[in-house]
């Protein structure tokens, strides 16, 4: 155009409308291009900021999973222990009951006896009625009680309120 090569009035026309349409077109796709970036930053912002708090999350995980590990390791031991000191305990009871306990612990979670505590099953954690209680006083020490609604041994003790 410059260069004076375009003679034809209309053409000459048509090219200059098709520059500012090609400008206006640049100016838009600039402005799109500067919006992507705005974005694009925005989001690499956002995405150090979740990266950050994961790798504070691993940190406490971490710190979690190692505390959990040293716990575990402390119940084993004290389990380790009371399973050790059961064993003369277990042999002065007597076999029958031995063997009621067993069979209840299996069927009620690991727990086949329950201390009577105010006059409470603490297996079960009810009340047991004044007529249950009432037997239970007039029964030597000996003598096996079970609790009438979860059927596991109760053991008296000095806070049982009989």
């Amino acid at each position: 155009m410059d260069q004076g090569l375009i003679t034809n009035p209309k053409d000459l026309e048509r090219m200059q409308h098709e520059m500012v349409s090609l400008e206006r077109r640049i100016s838009s796709l600039e402005d799109d291009e500067l919006e992507v970036m705005g974005r694009l930053e925005d989001a690499q912002r956002d995405l150090d900021q979740l990266e950050l708090q994961i790798a504070n999350i691993d940190e406490q995980l971490a710190t979690l999973g190692s505390s959990r590990d040293s716990a575990g390791a402390g119940v084993e031991a004290e389990l380790a222990d009371l399973v050790e000191r059961r064993g003369p305990i277990a042999a002065e009871v007597p076999d029958d009951l031995l063997a009621l306990y067993e069979k209840l612990r299996a069927s009620k979670n690991g727990v086949g006896a329950a201390a009577l505590l105010q006059r409470r099953c603490s297996g079960c954690q009810l009340t047991l009625d004044p007529s249950e209680i009432a037997r239970i006083r007039t029964l030597s020490e000996d003598e096996v009680i079970r609790c009438e609604e979860c059927t596991r041994i109760l053991v008296r003790t000095a806070e049982s309120g009989v």
